[in-house]
């Protein structure tokens, strides 16, 4: 589970409901985290109503992680909808996350040993 999530309205008020769907939801996006991101990782999600839209539902995720920050935003008619469709891009932006990071590792441990084969 993510240690801190942060969850606000704006033209919305934020009850019991929502708030432990959010946390239901996105809270568990830590098991796509790197194990030394985990404990770092800070999620703010910022709920918007706007009733003059069609799509009148805004849901805005931002995952703060070490040197990096993914933002994730989905308008749609129900806020529910909104936070279920944020949590599926969530974990394909923290599978590209961890892909780079991964992919950086394996190049620096190569010239690591290339360095300790030349000594």
């Amino acid at each position: 589970m993510i240690q801190k999530i942060e969850v606000s309205g704006v033209h919305l008020e934020i009850d019991e409901k929502i708030s432990k769907y959010v946390n239901r939801k996105l809270g568990k996006l830590d098991k796509y985290l790197p194990k030394k991101s985990k404990l770092s990782a800070h999620l703010e999600v910022i709920l918007k109503d706007d009733k003059k839209s069609v799509n009148h539902a805004n849901c805005e995720a931002i995952l703060y992680l070490p040197k990096s920050k993914i933002v994730v935003t989905e308008k749609t008619i129900n806020i529910f909808a909104a936070i279920d469709i944020v949590e599926e891009k969530l974990k394909t932006q923290i599978r590209k996350y961890k892909e780079e990071h991964e992919s950086l590792k394996r190049v620096s441990r190569k010239i690591k040993n290339k360095q300790k084969n030349i000594i």
